[in-house]
């Protein structure tokens, strides 16, 4: 092998992107399902295999596939992914003794029951929104300590009216005018950080009760924020939310700017304007991105 002393192996990691799981659970009559996109990644004592092209040390992706596969079928917990994300990594750290690092991260996509004549239907499903709930789950063998941060993606919401936009610093570069009515959009890109490390801890939180609210509660203060700027709108949520879940030690957004311009009717003599503006053109870029990270003060490791 060709080797240089001025350059090292800084940092590595490898394992198997893109694992789609479909998790049937039949209980009687009733059937629920689960569809999920998964990454498992690995570190550790694997550097021999970069610099010296030694092998054994490898634990092939195409384990790591079979891994998350196998463990999907073992589970109970594959619809609540922070738990079956730490089933896989406590795995990856009992099974290889060189690997100091096992990295879950899990992208949960959305079926929701079917109701027909008025009943949910036992077996039939329907994906009514492309949002989706997430995960990351990274186990370190030293001190076994487990982060997980969770999250909210592409989740698609709109309001009519309800927000404006003034009062904001102007220069010889400022076009924008200012508004107090205005259409506000925005996709949702939400991801939350617990603030416990232990598995004892981390095993007995309520996820699926936590992605619900943290989605109920960026529904509702989008809904009903009088909004002065998409900022004050996001920290509001954030603010709820850290009040509402005291297992969250912090919560981050990013809210891209969905625009849609009022369309110029006037060359055909039609007012769309101000209080007559009723028909927009949705623009698709550029677009504003707004972004915040709140974190308690002081916050201690529950």
């Amino acid at each position: 092998m060709a080797s240089n002393n001025n350059v090292y192996l800084k940092a590595t990691r490898y394992g198997k992107d893109l694992v789609r799981i479909m998790r049937v659970y039949r209980e009687g009559q009733t059937q629920r399902c689960t569809e999920l996109t998964v990454r498992l990644l690995l570190d550790g004592d694997i550097a021999t295999s970069y610099t010296h092209a030694d092998n054994s040390v490898v634990v092939t992706t195409d384990t790591c596939k079979n891994t998350v596969q196998i463990i999907a079928k073992k589970s109970q917990n594959v619809d609540n992914i922070e738990v079956f994300a730490q089933e896989i990594t406590e795995h990856v750290l009992k099974q290889y003794a060189h690997i100091s690092h096992a990295y879950v991260d899990i992208i949960k996509h959305k079926w929701t029951r079917l109701v027909v004549d008025g009943k949910p239907h036992p077996h039939s499903f329907v994906r009514d929104g492309e949002d989706v709930q997430t995960t990351s789950v990274v186990h370190q063998r030293a001190g076994n300590k487990i982060t997980i941060k969770s999250g909210l993606k592409k989740l698609l919401v709109l309001k009519t009216t309800g927000s404006a936009f003034h009062g904001f610093y102007r220069d010889q570069y400022t076009s924008l005018p200012e508004v107090w009515d205005r259409i506000f959009s925005t996709a949702v890109d939400c991801e939350w950080t617990f603030t416990a490390s232990d598995s004892q801890t981390l095993r007995n939180i309520n996820y699926p009760v936590i992605h619900q609210g943290m989605r109920q509660i960026t529904c509702d203060t989008f809904a009903t924020d009088d909004s002065a700027s998409v900022q004050a709108t996001m920290y509001l949520m954030q603010t709820r939310a850290l009040e509402a879940y005291p297992e969250i030690a912090e919560v981050s957004y990013a809210l891209p700017n969905k625009h849609y311009v009022g369309v110029d009717l006037g060359k055909f003599g039609i007012n769309n304007e101000g209080k007559n503006l009723e028909v927009y053109h949705p623009q698709a870029d550029p677009s504003g991105l707004i972004t915040a990270t709140v974190a308690r003060k002081g916050a201690s490791k529950l």
